[in-house]
């Protein structure tokens, strides 16, 4: 028997609509699930990725936690992907780039419209957040990215069929799309 392919995945910050998109491949996830076994993902419910073969990171990093996640997924996955328009460009979450940190922070817990406890919060427990929202690859190098707001489910499916079989994922500019 052989080994099967050990794949980690995390959404960082963004909607994760592209975890969904995964499970959007409907009953091929049973073949996947025959090719491969999931370590870090909200599938397993494991929170700590040891040595992977794949990674697969969606989402925008935004704050120190995201940094720390990305960071050890590079260190424990042998290849990382970035799946969705937030991993590679920031996406929706890195709209607030367009003002300071304070600025959000202000219209978010003192001055927007029906607030009632007029307090930033200040606590250890929340990851401290970065003064942009940054794309993935700002961060750690990637190896491949899967563009798209989510990804359609058959791409995905053609693309790590491919990694799966030790080919490069091939798309022509029809089958990617970035709505």
């Amino acid at each position: 028997m052989t080994d099967k392919v050990k794949i980690a995945t995390v959404s960082l910050a963004g909607c994760f609509g592209c975890h969904m998109s995964i499970l959007d491949i409907d009953e091929k996830i049973i073949d996947l699930v025959e090719l491969v076994e999931f370590d870090r993902s909200p599938l397993t419910d494991i929170k700590r990725v040891s040595y992977c073969d794949i990674g697969i990171i969606e989402g925008a990093v935004a704050n120190g936690e995201n940094v720390e996640i990305l960071r050890d997924f590079r260190k424990h996955c042998k290849t990382l992907v970035a799946i969705g328009a937030c991993a590679l460009n920031g996406g929706i979450p890195a709209m607030r780039n367009h003002f300071s940190l304070k600025e959000c922070l202000l219209e978010s817990y003192a001055d927007g419209m029906g607030l009632e406890n007029l307090c930033i919060p200040n606590d250890p427990e929340l990851p401290m957040l970065l003064n942009k929202v940054l794309p993935v690859q700002q961060v750690v190098e990637i190896d491949y990215v899967l563009p798209g707001c989510p990804p359609p489910a058959d791409m995905i499916w053609k693309f790590f069929t491919a990694l799966l079989e030790g080919r490069e994922p091939e798309f022509s500019a029809q089958e990617i799309r970035y709505d």
